[in-house]
């Protein structure tokens, strides 16, 4: 039997035998993804290591975190009323399509559920479509001849994308798309229209995020606490906790929750009024770019709340926070705009550059 290692810190507390009763539903698959996901949710949650639960159970840290937060999208569904057939189609499959829509609120996940499942979406598609949901969600005022729903939400980002595009071929696949989905009889006369209108809206293009990537060691600073000035006691020095560098930006974490991550002086940086940093995934960021997804580390600063074309800003997602570009001033409150995303140093062997004399050869 694989056990899990002594765990020191475990702020929800789960016994031993809870915890190897849900490693060994884990490890033999047994009931369905959404019970996976919970009981992946619990280890995580009374403080087991993501790496373990892996070596434990066969489930891969990309899996645990898609059905944790797809099982959370499911219960979303459920108590937002969705149909039974949608709750049963996905009770057995689609956790990777549910995981796309964790960035809706409750009663959007429940609307756009059903409409992945009547239109048998994949996780590509859903992924285009939880983003036409969100943007529709954040406009000022509701467009002429579009309602309040996920079809007419797709059918409006498509009537918006076809009437920019110059190419009658990437046009007309625009209108069809928007004709599938469109809910209202209005939304889809505002659609047909453009088959006999061929006028083109300019596009004003998104701006480029700013990425920094770590390149040397160098820019790989540590953070050092400080006991303090001369004259010292050894129970100042010893006062001093034990500082532990995490993940890829080496974040410093003390027993408390505040935790500090060293940077490079940027300009940008030492400019910045007010800057924290947030932690993510680079996939959770608005980029048109498919790219692979890896850590992270977006700095905003919060004294800029003023919006402009021409940066990205966190808001409130419905009490969660979002990165997000408007392409004209939103309805909903900016609490800061990104300033740098920073991506870890590529480093091909990390224990290699712990050891001077391998590193000098």
């Amino acid at each position: 039997m694989t056990n899990l290692p002594p765990n020191a810190q475990n702020p929800d507390h789960l016994s031993n035998d809870a915890a190897q009763e849900l490693l060994r539903q884990l490890r033999q698959k047994q009931g369905n993804w959404v019970e996976w996901g919970s009981a992946i949710a619990k280890l995580q949650k009374a403080g087991y290591n993501p790496q373990d639960i892996f070596e434990a159970t066969g489930f891969e840290q990309i899996q645990q975190n898609q059905v944790v937060v797809g099982a959370q999208v499911y219960n979303s569904l459920v108590s937002a009323g969705a149909s039974g057939a949608a709750q049963s189609h996905y009770a057995q499959r689609g956790s990777d399509v549910l995981y796309e829509l964790r960035l809706l609120t409750q009663q959007e996940r429940a609307a756009a559920a059903e409409l992945t499942f009547q239109h048998k979406i994949d996780a590509d598609e859903a992924r285009e479509i939880a983003r036409a949901i969100k943007d529709f969600s954040y406009l000022g005022t509701q467009p002429p001849g579009f309602e309040n729903h996920p079809g007419d939400a797709i059918a409006y980002q498509c009537w918006k994308l076809a009437r920019q595009n110059t190419d009658l071929q990437q046009r007309s696949r625009l209108i069809a798309k928007g004709l599938k989905f469109a809910h209202s009889q209005t939304a889809r006369q505002q659609i047909e229209q453009l088959l006999t209108d061929f006028s083109v809206v300019p596009k004003r293009p998104a701006p480029t995020l700013p990425f920094y990537r770590l390149e040397s060691e160098a820019e790989l600073p540590r953070v050092v606490p400080v006991v303090g000035e001369l004259p010292l006691t050894p129970k100042d020095l010893q006062a001093i906790p034990l500082i532990e560098e995490i993940g890829s930006f080496r974040m410093v974490k003390f027993a408390g929750e505040q935790a500090w991550v060293p940077l490079p002086g940027w300009q940008t940086l030492l400019s910045a009024e007010d800057p924290v940093a947030i932690m993510c995934n680079s996939d959770r960021l608005p980029t048109q770019t498919p790219t692979t997804p890896e850590p992270v580390l977006v700095v905003v600063d919060r004294a800029q709340r003023q919006w402009d074309a021409g940066s990205y800003f966190v808001v409130d997602n419905s009490s969660e926070l979002d990165f997000q570009w408007f392409e004209t001033a939103p309805q909903v409150p900016i609490l800061g705009r990104i300033i740098v995303i920073v991506r870890p140093k590529k480093i091909l062997d990390e224990e290699l550059t712990k050891d001077s004399w391998q590193i000098d050869e």
